[in-house]
């Protein structure tokens, strides 16, 4: 899978947690999700549930502790579904 065919998969799941001041053309693939997207904690945690079940993939504690960014988001996806 190419990152962007995951990045634009990816796209609508973090679209769907982003609060209310953010827009969509906020999110780079060099945005921080809690810093620059706002995503709460518990949010996060919802957009780890919704990857694993769009990429039918099981993240790790690792994996989930290393995810910053989108970019940091792509690259764990890439590993996983190859």
């Amino acid at each position: 899978m190419t990152t962007e065919a995951i990045y634009a998969k990816l796209l609508p799941i973090v679209k769907t947690y982003l609060p209310e001041d953010v827009v969509v053309e906020d999110i780079k693939p060099e945005s921080d999700l809690t810093e620059d997207l706002n995503i709460n904690s518990v949010n996060l945690v919802d957009i780890v549930l919704d990857v694993e079940d769009a990429f039918d993939i099981e993240l790790e504690n690792d994996d989930i502790e290393t995810l910053r960014t989108v970019n940091d988001a792509i690259a764990i996806i890439k590993t996983k579904v190859s």
